[in-house]
């Protein structure tokens, strides 16, 4: 088999703006199959080996005690998730897709998987492109944040959705505005909305504010795996 863990720690050598430490995370591989990645998640033990390789991304920058990254929400937090530092990576990628598969595998019957752009769109297109490596027949569709004011004036891109069973990505989400937004619009083209399912749950709102509206929530990875409290 193969796998990714993370494990994090600090990284003092790099900065996005003053005061603001990035926490770094290394992702190991190991095994023979690159189709057979297990999942992302917390590294066990203290085995250090990886057999195909070790790379690290810093994706999670933090701030001490300051309140001075605003979410997509509006809410303040001591912390950023940027996970586009590792959907948009050509190591990463994969993985991600890898891992969202697993999470898809407890959902029957998907036919496409997408979400609110932009934090979806890189999510959808690895899921696309590692189904396909399996055999997988997911299609990936986008979602605008408002209908084109030309062309056509769709607000959902990609294959047509209408009487298809799809699933809302996201990389991660707060108060889940984001998916609900992405239901919302897919449910007037036609689509039938089987599930949300995000990369990193970050504890929060999300969750109950998408099961409450009737929609199954599922998570790949949560704070405890980056070493996060929730905010």
């Amino acid at each position: 088999a193969i796998g990714g863990w993370m494990d994090t720690r600090s990284n003092s050598g790099t900065r996005i703006k003053q005061g603001c430490q990035p926490r770094v995370v290394r992702i190991r591989i190991f095994g023979d199959d690159p189709r057979q990645i297990h999942r992302i998640g917390k590294l066990s033990g203290n085995n250090n080996s990886c057999s195909l390789g070790c790379f690290e991304l810093g994706f999670v920058f933090q701030i001490g005690q300051k309140t001075n990254f605003t979410l997509t929400s509006g809410k303040k937090a001591t912390y950023y998730i940027d996970l586009r530092k590792l959907s948009l990576d050509h190591r990463a990628a994969p993985l991600i897709g890898q891992v969202m598969l697993d999470v898809l595998a407890q959902i029957p019957d998907v036919d496409a998987v997408g979400g609110l752009t932009m934090g979806a769109d890189p999510v959808a297109s690895a899921v696309l492109h590692q189904g396909a490596a399996r055999g997988l027949k997911y299609d990936a569709f986008v979602v605008r944040k408002e209908p084109k004011d030309h062309g056509r004036g769709r607000q959902v891109e990609g294959p047509d959705v209408t009487g298809k069973r799809v699933v809302v990505l996201e990389d991660t989400s707060t108060t889940g505005g984001s998916p609900l937004k992405a239901i919302e619009a897919l449910e007037r083209e036609g689509a039938i909305v089987v599930g949300v399912a995000v990369v990193v749950d970050r504890a929060a709102p999300a969750q109950a504010r998408i099961e409450e509206a009737g929609y199954p929530y599922f998570a790949a990875i949560n704070l405890d795996d980056l070493g996060l409290q929730p905010q």
